[in-house]
């Protein structure tokens, strides 16, 4: 289907001979925001790290059945990671910019992908910043450190960063867990605007968040995927018990 972004089937993640993550099988649709939701430890940052192969970097980690994205089984020993990555960005919960300025933090990604003219660097910067909503409060700042911006500002930054590349996926770690309640509308807003261009993944703690942001919710619990749907009925109709426990605070 064209409006399936990625697909998988019967994905399983073991540490060793631990099992983390039980034959997860779901679709996450094209140009939507999907949200996992679930108690710690349940393996939703462990599923979204497996969208960019973030956890071959694990030496103990083996994984089995199929992550397909846009067609292409990305666990494919054919397949080359790092075209993989550069099509699926990521941000994390704890944001992190370079001790850079703020202009080379942007134009990081697009140099090591080759691009050498200043003109078409200024624009990446500009549109990417325009992009994650921070333009206006960073244009005249550009020289300045990365590091001397408050945290919602950083994030937005990182998101930019992310931005600059040009991915078709953003995958979004807690993006807002570490920052006050006005960045992180800021932050929410910024998802909401970017899924016209984009597929999104947010792992969010946040049940009112994933509420208010997502298209999709995923509910996982212990390394299992219980139940997926549109999030509304997932949060008015969920079909299983445990989902609408853990959405009413009956446990999590």
């Amino acid at each position: 289907m064209k409006d399936i972004k990625i697909k998988v089937n019967d994905l399983s993640l073991y540490y060793g001979d631990k099992k983390a993550l039980n034959e997860i099988t779901m679709d996450i649709p094209a140009n939507k925001v999907t949200a996992l939701i679930g108690p710690s430890g349940c393996g939703k940052s462990t599923f979204l790290r497996c969208i960019n192969r973030m956890n071959d970097l694990i030496p103990s980690v083996s994984i089995t059945g199929k992550m397909l994205v846009e067609g292409v089984d990305i666990y494919d020993k054919n397949v080359d990671v790092v075209n993989i990555r550069k099509k699926i960005g990521m941000v994390f919960q704890k944001s992190n910019p370079f001790p850079k300025s703020i202009y080379e933090n942007i134009a990081y990604g697009p140099r090591i992908n080759g691009m050498k003219d200043k003109t078409e660097l200024d624009e990446i910067v500009e549109t990417s910043l325009r992009q994650a909503a921070i333009w206006d409060e960073l244009k005249d700042r550009l020289d300045d450190s990365a590091l001397g911006l408050s945290g919602g500002q950083q994030q937005r930054l990182c998101i930019a960063r992310t931005l600059a590349v040009s991915p078709d996926i953003i995958l979004m770690d807690e993006p807002a867990s570490a920052l006050d309640p006005i960045s992180t509308s800021k932050i929410e807003e910024l998802v909401h605007q970017l899924k016209e261009q984009y597929t999104i993944i947010i792992v969010t703690h946040n049940m009112q968040q994933a509420a208010r942001t997502s298209d999709h919710t995923a509910f996982f619990y212990m390394g299992n995927l219980i139940e997926m749907g549109k999030t509304n009925s997932i949060f008015t109709k969920p079909v299983q018990k445990q989902t609408e426990d853990y959405i009413t605070g009956r446990f999590g």
